[in-house]
């Protein structure tokens, strides 16, 4: 796996965000117990893949890249109202096996509004964003905006969009999640794919999206990812 240099200290490494010099790891959007929301509210049957594809990913990512820190930047678990049981089960088997290596950070997501008794069964607090003083980096989950972080950043992260592109070859279409990179008030921005296997993203060529951080968002560049990261250019270029 090859770490794509983005920007200074900043790399994609599939679908997560690898800042070097402090070795700290971000994901965003695992919608842990997706397969049970599915089939309990929709009567939809996936096979119960998700959790091993998704502690097979992590893994790798910690081994390969040795991190300090994780930070989770927000939907760690999908339901809302509520904490499945198997949310509860693999929700903490999840941090069980970052903390087993790492120092963790949870940002609270529009999904995590019952993340709080989870979190307290490993001694970890929720936050609204994550400030990176240092190199003046924030990462918020991306439903909500918090403007005094955003003042004190140059560089801010979000999740929650889910960004995907559909690739067209004649009557062949294959949908790719992707990474946005692009500027927003002066700041440069980051948008984050989401990190659960099966289901790929929103595409960006189509989609209306209401973060104000993606008005402009045909200014964009768009990483895709697929064996590697690849970098196909501003989206306003691109004709699929």
């Amino acid at each position: 796996m090859e770490k794509y240099k983005l920007i200074e200290d900043i790399y994609l490494v599939d679908k997560g965000l690898w800042i070097e010099k402090q070795k700290i790891l971000a994901l965003a959007d695992l919608h842990i117990g997706y397969e049970g929301y599915l089939a309990e509210e929709q009567g939809i049957l996936l096979p119960r893949k998700l959790f091993e594809i998704t502690k097979k990913e992590i893994s790798f990512l910690i081994n390969f890249l040795q991190p300090k820190k994780i930070i989770i930047n927000g939907d760690l678990k999908h339901e809302f109202g509520k904490i499945s049981k198997q949310e509860w089960k693999e929700t903490l088997a999840i941090l069980d096996l970052m903390l087993e290596k790492t120092k963790v950070i949870l940002v609270k997501g529009n999904h995590d509004t019952i993340l709080e008794p989870i979190a307290k069964r490993k001694n970890l607090k929720v936050v609204d964003y994550y400030f990176i003083k240092r190199d003046k980096i924030c990462f918020m989950h991306g439903h909500k905006i918090f403007n005094d972080a955003i003042k004190n950043s140059e560089i801010l992260v979000f999740g929650h969009t889910h960004p995907a592109i559909v690739l067209r070859e004649g009557i062949k279409t294959e949908r790719y999640k992707c990474w946005l990179y692009g500027k927003w008030k002066g700041k440069r921005v980051i948008v984050m794919p989401s990190f659960i296997p099966y289901s790929e993203g929103v595409d960006v060529q189509s989609y209306h999206f209401e973060q104000v951080f993606l008005k402009n968002i045909k200014s964009y560049e768009v990483f895709v990812i697929g064996d590697r990261i690849y970098k196909i250019g501003k989206l306003e270029d691109l004709n699929f």
